[in-house]
């Protein structure tokens, strides 16, 4: 199934061994997502989500990914052939899943992470996961139009709430900051071999010392 392999990439890629599965929390009905997720304002109609309910006791999580985007994937698996024809509903399956991995492993570890930090490693995640696939697929070769796809043609939902706009623009800026050059520094140049030691040393970082990180440029060497 589309959701396990998805998740063993991610963790394959940051060697971080998942504390849940993913499938064991999938809600694919949009009318029970909204149950779960009750009265918001924030409340929007979209393919993925990632539902937290906190208590004193912990949280209660569910993983949302639309119905029909998954049947997309399972007859035109990406995993097999990236193309532009499954790519946005394997990126939206990726952001969910990458919301779920990162999340639970903050947590098991005592951490915690903010809305940002999801978005900002959720973008890079589904730039990475894209570029090794096709690399994967196409004999090494990245399309070197990835980068403008997933962040300057990225439109950002009306429903959006002022907050909602303002953390996806930081996260798409300094993700497409980011991404852009680890492309060029290790895709298009090196190979995607290089990549590795560079994004699960960024993965292991907090959100100020990603942003720190990304400012001051990429540390690891070629």
């Amino acid at each position: 199934m589309i959701i396990p392999r998805t998740q063993r990439l991610l963790e394959r890629i940051y060697k971080v061994p998942g504390v849940y599965r993913a499938l064991d929390f999938l809600v694919t009905d949009a009318r029970k997502a909204a149950q779960l997720e009750g009265e918001s304002s924030a409340a929007r109609d979209v393919p993925e989500k990632l539902l937290v309910e906190e208590d004193g006791q912990g949280a209660r999580l569910a993983l949302y990914l639309d119905a029909a985007v998954l049947g997309r994937l399972e007859a035109n698996d990406p995993h097999v052939e990236l193309s532009d024809h499954n790519l946005n509903d394997f990126w939206t399956v990726l952001e969910g899943i990458s919301h779920f991995n990162y999340l639970t492993w903050r947590a098991a570890a005592g951490r915690a992470v903010s809305l940002l930090e999801l978005e900002l490693q959720a973008e890079v995640d589904k730039f990475v996961c894209a570029a090794l696939l096709a690399a994967r697929q196409r004999a090494g070769r990245v399309p070197r139009e990835l980068h403008h796809y997933l962040f300057e043609r990225h439109r950002l939902d009306p429903a959006l709430d002022d907050a909602g706009r303002e953390r996806y623009r930081v996260a798409n800026r300094y993700a497409g900051k980011y991404c852009l050059r680890l492309a060029a520094r290790f895709l298009h140049r090196h190979g995607p071999r290089g990549l590795i030691q560079e994004i699960r040393a960024f993965y292991r970082l907090g959100q100020r010392e990603k942003i720190r990180h990304i400012d001051h440029g990429i540390l690891a060497a070629t």
